[in-house]
C-alpha cells in the first residue's frame, strides 16, 4: 500500500512539472524578423561558364615579296602599333617592289582598254548601219572584254603591295620589322581583332536540353565587371547528346560594345529559361523541409503560423510559390530555425 502511494504522488508531481513547463513554453516570445510578401518577378536561369573568343579575327601575311613600309596611323600621327582600331579598308602596310608594279604595265593595259571600248563603240555603230558583220562586231567586243580583264587583274595585283584592315577592329599583333627592309611573300604581318561581338561554347547537361532554344537570353559577369553585366543570346544548340559526358553542345553569342570584355577572359553566365511575374517569390533559405513537405512561417498577431508551400519556378537563391502563401502576409526571414506551429513571437526591425 506503502508503495502505490508513492508512486501516485511521484506520478501527479511528474504531471505537475509537466504542465508547468508547456505553460512556462506557451509565454516564451521567441524574437523573428518579417517581410510582407510583394509581387515579384522571379528567373529559372542555368549557370554556364567558359571564355569568350572574338567573332572576327584575321591574320594577315604578305602575298608578294616588297620592301616593308609601316604606314601611320591618321588617328595618332604615329605609325600603327598593338592596340591601335582601324577601320575596313584601312591601310596598315605597304610593300614596295618597283620591279612587281613595272611588270604590271597598269599604264599601258588602260590605254589598251580605252582602245578596244573606242573600237567596239564604233563596230556596234557600223553595225547598226549594217557597215560590218556580226563576226566583226563580235571579236571588237572580245577584245574589248579581255583588255577589261586584263586592267582588273592588274589592279587585283598591285592591290598586293597594299596591306589594309578587311574589316573594322583591333590591331592585337604586328611583328617588327626593319624600315624598307626585304619582307619575303607569306610572311605574317599584323592580327586584327573585332570583338565587339564575342561567342562562347558551352556544354550544358543533358536534362536541361527541353528548356534552351535559340534566341534566350545569356546575362554574362566576369570578376573584371563586378557592377556590370553584358547582354548575350543563344546563337546555336546541337541536337545531339554526347554519348561519354551527356552534355550538348550550344554557342552563346555575347554583346561587347564598350570592349569590356578581352578575348580569352573566362566568364559566367544565366541562360535565362523562364520567367513569372506578379508571383509571391520567397528566398530559398527561408524554407523548412519535414517530411510532410516544405514549409514556411507567417506572422499574425503575434503568432507565428506553419504553412505547407509547393514550388513554381526555382533558381539557387529564390523559389516561386504557387500554393500556400498570400500577397501581403507577413513572412518570417529570420528566427524561424526554433520556430513551431502557433509559437509566440516578437518582431524585430
Amino acid at each position: 500500500m506503502k508503495k502505490i502511494t508513492a508512486y501516485l504522488f511521484l506520478v501527479i508531481i511528474l504531471s505537475g512539472c509537466n504542465k508547468q513547463n508547456q505553460e512556462l513554453g506557451r509565454d516564451i516570445t521567441i524574437p523573428v524578423t518579417v517581410a510582407p510578401i510583394k509581387p515579384a518577378t522571379i528567373e529559372k536561369f542555368i549557370d554556364i561558364s567558359g571564355a569568350v573568343k572574338p567573332v572576327k579575327e584575321v591574320q594577315l601575311k604578305a602575298e608578294i615579296t616588297g620592301n616593308y613600309v609601316l604606314k601611320t596611323n591618321p588617328a595618332t600621327g604615329k605609325p600603327f602599333a598593338l592596340g591601335d582600331k582601324v577601320t575596313a579598308g584601312s591601310e596598315i602596310i605597304e610593300l614596295e617592289d618597283k620591279e612587281f608594279e613595272n611588270n604590271i604595265k597598269l599604264n599601258s593595259l588602260k590605254l589598251n582598254l580605252e582602245i578596244t571600248k573606242q573600237v567596239f563603240d564604233k563596230q556596234q555603230s557600223l553595225y547598226d548601219k549594217g557597215g560590218v558583220t556580226l563576226s566583226e562586231l563580235k571579236n571588237a567586243e572580245i577584245n574589248y572584254i579581255n583588255a577589261n580583264y586584263n586592267y582588273e587583274d592588274a589592279l587585283i595585283r598591285l592591290q598586293k603591295m597594299h596591306v589594309k584592315a578587311p574589316f573594322t577592329g583591333v590591331i592585337i599583333d604586328i611583328p617588327y620589322y626593319t624600315p624598307g627592309v626585304k619582307v619575303d611573300a607569306n610572311a605574317m604581318l599584323a592580327k586584327i581583332m573585332d570583338y565587339s561581338k564575342l561567342h562562347m561554347e558551352v556544354n550544358l547537361p543533358e536534362k536541361n536540353m527541353t528548356d534552351t532554344k535559340p534566341g534566350q537570353s545569356v546575362r554574362i559577369t566576369n570578376y573584371t565587371l563586378p557592377n556590370d553585366t553584358l547582354a548575350g543570346t543563344v546563337s546555336q544548340l546541337s541536337p545531339a547528346i554526347d554519348a561519354e559526358t551527356r552534355s550538348y553542345k550550344g554557342l552563346i553569342l555575347v554583346n561587347n560594345p564598350n570592349l569590356q570584355l578581352r578575348p580569352g577572359m573566362y566568364v559566367k553566365g544565366e541562360i535565362v529559361v523562364a520567367r513569372a511575374s506578379n508571383s509571391i517569390v520567397v528566398p530559398k533559405d527561408v524554407i523548412v523541409s519535414k517530411q510532410r513537405g516544405n514549409s514556411v512561417f507567417v506572422v499574425e498577431k503575434g503568432v507565428a503560423y506553419e504553412r505547407v508551400v509547393e514550388f513554381g519556378l526555382e533558381n539557387p537563391k529564390e523559389v516561386q510559390i504557387v500554393s500556400g502563401l498570400s500577397m501581403n502576409e507577413q513572412l518570417v526571414v529570420k528566427g524561424f530555425e526554433t520556430l513551431r506551429d502557433r509559437s509566440k513571437v516578437k518582431e524585430m526591425k
